[in-house]
């Protein structure tokens, strides 16, 4: 009998224990939930923020928050390193790369719940590394490649809208607008605009796939193939040069009468460079005036495009010969293909 009222009271206990526990969880005041109020930057604090970037420092603001132990945006966790919690406040790093270029919940945990915001959180203005090919027709297929273009909302070349095909963050291909002879690209999202570097297409063309009309190889100190049939930057062929001596020179000619290169900005080109080439130098010049050429260093091996201002090449207004002269004391090999001006 003594054993059973033991047991009994034992049991009791555990019962009140459970209870009062219940009752505490229940209690609010004693386990508060967390609560999300709005954001700021760490540099002014007292002004709430609509809108910020991947990768930005944040302060959450609400209440209940010292036992923050997670905090997610998006299903994308911060790291643990970068977040640090007192009671109305979270000192946060935004992850680099997040799901939806715009749109991406902060949600926090603490050791009694969890409290979510609804906020944008930008992806950064769209990057354009580069695009292939450089030149074509209307219609063609272009691949952009770079960064950020998350959401894209439109891509230009120049004024002109273009048709988008597909894209992903890193990569874009769209159909060339009519009416493009040479433009710029520009890549537009939510986050802002991005215009390429290198221009789309040519106003003249000197050689695609083959020499244009009145222009012929006066190359020298080297062996010139204007149909070599590989490598080609586009479409079937390029130009070979092979240097038989040091400072051996591809040189194209235009007969008379020059051409003028009044309203053009820059010459455009895509030289291939072999393994031993790399490093090496070519100098490039305009009607034979070597002095006020440019000489360019390869830098990779491959196809290397190049768009050279004519401020660069001694202002030319007429053209009647391009000259890619040898200039590290070598006898190289290189190709070059898509030549002409814009």
């Amino acid at each position: 009998m003594k054993n059973s009222i033991k047991v009994w009271t034992l049991f009791s206990a555990f019962l009140l224990l459970i209870t009062a526990v219940g009752c505490k969880k229940a209690n609010p005041t004693l386990y508060p939930l967390p609560t999300l109020t709005g954001v700021t930057d760490l540099n002014n604090r007292s002004v709430t923020l609509n809108a910020v970037s991947y990768g930005d420092w944040i302060i959450l603001k609400g209440t209940n928050l010292s036992t923050t132990y997670k905090v997610d945006f998006n299903s994308v966790l911060a790291a643990d390193s970068l977040f640090y919690a007192d009671d109305t406040s979270v000192t946060v790093k935004i992850p680099s790369v997040l799901p939806d270029p715009a749109r991406n919940p902060i949600t926090v945990t603490t050791k009694y719940g969890s409290a979510t915001l609804n906020f944008m959180i930008l992806q950064p203005p769209p990057v354009i590394n580069s695009f292939d090919p450089m030149a074509g027709p209307t219609g063609q297929t272009v691949t952009i490649t770079g960064n950020y273009f998350g959401g894209v909302t439109g891509v230009n070349f120049g004024s002109i809208p273009a048709t988008i095909l597909s894209s992903t963050n890193e990569q874009i291909q769209v159909s060339v607008p009519a009416g493009v002879t040479w433009s710029y690209i520009t890549v537009t999202t939510l986050s802002g605009s991005v215009t390429s570097s290198m221009a789309y297409g040519f106003s003249y063309v000197v050689y695609d796939d083959a020499a244009a009309t009145g222009w012929s190889n006066t190359s020298f100190s080297a062996t010139t193939l204007l149909n070599n049939t590989t490598p080609v930057r586009r479409g079937t062929a390029s130009i070979k040069t092979t240097c038989t001596s040091t400072f051996g020179a591809l040189r194209v000619s235009k007969a008379s009468p020059a051409v003028s290169l009044a309203g053009m900005r820059a010459l455009k080109c895509a030289i291939f460079v072999p393994a031993a080439s790399v490093s090496k130098k070519v100098k490039i010049s305009i009607n034979g005036q070597s002095a006020t050429g440019i000489t360019i260093t390869f830098a990779k091996e491959g196809w290397n495009d190049y768009q050279i201002p004519l401020t660069n090449l001694g202002n030319p207004t007429t053209l009647s010969s391009i000259t890619f002269q040898e200039f590290s004391g070598l006898r190289q090999e290189f190709f070059v293909d898509d030549l002409g001006f814009f």
